[in-house]
């Protein structure tokens, strides 16, 4: 009888396609932030289901924009930030003062919303300066120490965790859901006093397009270190932008089966909104689950945290390397911009916590200005650069970054209506 065996040098294709997993997920854990833990499960909360379609809708019109970081990174060896340069200077100059801006004050948010839910596990009091610096620390020393390898390794554990526990808390909220007040009427999102919500949430859902810059920077540091191809980084992304969709889905659900017609005033703040929805799950289910939900919030904002002060420092240092025109730039400057973007937010945390919702605003509405501009530079440049067959746009993808395109531009006149003629 012959023996007849596998060659052990060929790869599973599970494994394979573990390994080509990256910055996509890297990307997924900064977007699953407060976008996700507040404004989706608040959707929930307050609307219950009917935004759950335009949620979706929102994450497919933004899909092509943030896919153009993928091609274009793949297709010419290049990051979105130099396309952006090859485009014009002031088109970089103006990416770069709004990636310094966002930086600092998202990362200070971040830091403090991070320390706040760390306090769940520490069984003693400590300030909320001495928490920031434990997480801050922690977040720079995987940093330094891992680099790269070591965040891609993080964000997938993040998200693995942030996922498993997500289903396993919705789950039972579906067998414990609220009952809604006798006389409770869910109110519609498709009125002028619901515009705000709705507009700053469709915004910044799944992410602001700025942050397909951050999954080129990180796409093309994979690069570096494996081979990647157009398949493996196209199904590295779209993983982790289908994982925040359905994520996103599953945080307004845990809104919808646990607060909405439950006659509970909502915090307004992100940290204070988060809190209450861990001491309302604990009350609806049980004391045990406290600390699950939790975990979730942690890890979600943890996972924000960590990949936004790594991302926006690459971006930052691959702008300076551009407008000063070097070939090359030290490997310590990364790790400067770090340190100055990360003590730069420990600052506003322990000296401006007053002035750091105002900041946060300016931030967001800055963010909400420039995201349609940014995703039609996104979508000059997959349109404009010869790209291979498997990543240049096809007719059906460009039709729908049309659509996106007018949704963009269309919100924003919406929002610049909103906030400053209503």
């Amino acid at each position: 009888m012959e023996n007849t065996t596998l060659p052990s040098s060929s790869p599973s294709r599970l494994g394979t396609l573990a390994r080509s997993l990256g910055p996509g997920i890297m990307a997924a854990a900064a977007a699953v932030g407060g976008s996700h833990l507040v404004a989706s499960t608040k959707a929930g909360a307050i609307y219950g289901w009917q935004l759950a379609i335009l949620i979706l809708l929102v994450n497919l019109l933004k899909y092509p924009f943030f896919k153009a970081g993928v091609q274009y990174t793949v297709g010419t060896k290049t990051s979105l930030v130099e396309g952006y340069f090859n485009l014009g200077k002031p088109y970089l100059i103006l990416f770069a003062l709004l990636s310094v801006i966002s930086s600092v004050v998202n990362t200070a948010a971040l830091l403090m919303f991070s320390a706040s839910l760390l306090a769940y596990f520490i069984p003693f009091d400590l300030s909320m300066t001495t928490l920031s610096i434990i997480v801050l620390v922690t977040c720079l020393s995987i940093l330094f120490v891992g680099h790269y390898k070591a965040l891609d390794a993080l964000s997938k554990i993040i998200m693995v965790v942030l996922t498993i526990t997500t289903l396993i808390a919705v789950a039972i909220a579906f067998g414990n859901p609220v009952t809604p007040e006798p006389d409770f009427v869910s109110p519609s999102p498709w009125t002028l006093a619901a515009i705000g919500f709705i507009v700053v949430t469709m915004g910044w859902m799944p992410a602001p397009i700025e942050i397909s810059s951050l999954t080129s920077m990180w796409l093309k540091s994979q690069c570096r270190d494996q081979e990647v191809t157009p398949k493996s980084a196209l199904f590295d992304f779209n993983v982790g932008y289908i994982g925040t969709a359905i994520l996103a889905l599953v945080f307004v659900s845990l809104g919808a089966l646990l607060l909405h017609g439950s006659g509970v005033e909502l915090q307004a703040s992100g940290v204070g909104f988060s809190h209450q929805l861990i001491g309302l799950y604990a009350s609806t289910i049980g004391e045990w689950s406290r600390y699950l939900v939790a975990v979730i919030a942690f890890f979600c904002i943890f996972g924000s945290t960590i990949t936004v002060i790594d991302g926006y420092s690459r971006v930052i240092t691959e702008s300076q390397r551009l407008l000063r025109k070097d070939q090359t730039i030290h490997p310590m400057t990364n790790q400067i911009w770090m340190l100055v973007v990360s003590l730069s937010a420990l600052f506003i945390v322990v000296f401006l916590a007053k002035a750091l919702l105002p900041m946060l605003n300016f931030a967001m509405v800055l963010a909400f200005i420039t995201t349609p501009f940014f995703a039609l530079l996104n979508f000059i440049l997959v349109t404009r650069t010869p790209l291979p067959a498997e990543l240049a746009v096809g007719p059906k993808l460009k039709a729908l970054s049309i659509v996106g395109l007018i949704y963009l531009f269309g919100f924003l006149a919406l929002f610049v209506w909103w906030k400053w003629f209503m």
